[in-house]
């Protein structure tokens, strides 16, 4: 392996202690709905076991695919998207429009949400994918603590982990004096 490989930083979808967390609820949840004698309605224990089963099971087969999530190497840097849309949702950003790399939380109610991103270059050519309309600028721009730009070239930390050194090595090997902005 040539050192430019051994400094790529990479990180793939799997089972974080959150993504855990939410399948052993969604198993709970499921096997309290299934109990007998409940006096729960029937539809709704089966609705609701749908709803929890469905979810984790969704969620444990985007873990099992293993797919990029997040990658820093020579190229630029690669969001990876959404493992069941993977594709779609997948964008590559070349060194050349990024300006620095961006750590930020989305605070939600008793909890928050790391987020990782870069911050573009004014011209850099719009990213694909949806999410470019006022309504979601507007609606984007208010319920988060970075600008829109940044959040649409961003990814949640959720069902991978983020390694801050890794990804500090791997920006200096391929981006040299690029800033890291830690907003944590």
């Amino acid at each position: 392996m040539s050192d430019s490989e051994d400094a790529v930083y990479e990180a793939r979808h799997g089972f974080d202690r959150r993504t855990s967390g939410v399948l052993a609820v969604a198993v709970l949840f499921s096997a309290v709905l299934l109990m007998p004698g409940t006096g729960t309605p029937l539809v709704l224990r089966i609705a609701g076991t749908v709803l929890f089963a469905g979810g984790g099971l969704v969620m444990a087969a985007g873990a099992l695919t293993r797919k990029v999530a997040f990658r820093v190497d020579g190229t630029g840097v690669l969001l990876g998207g959404s493992p069941l849309r993977y594709r779609a949702t997948t964008v590559h950003i070349p060194w050349e429009d990024i300006t620095e790399v961006v750590l930020w939380r989305q605070r939600v109610p008793n909890a928050s949400i790391p987020w990782v991103g870069v911050r573009r270059r004014d011209g850099a050519p719009s990213l694909p994918g949806p999410g470019q309309g006022a309504i979601t600028r507007a609606v984007g721009g208010a319920l988060v603590p970075v600008p829109f730009e940044v959040l649409q070239s961003s990814r949640a930390v959720s069902g991978w982990r983020l390694d801050r050194q890794r990804l500090a090595d791997a920006v200096a090997r391929f981006a040299p004096g690029l800033r890291i902005v830690d907003g944590h």
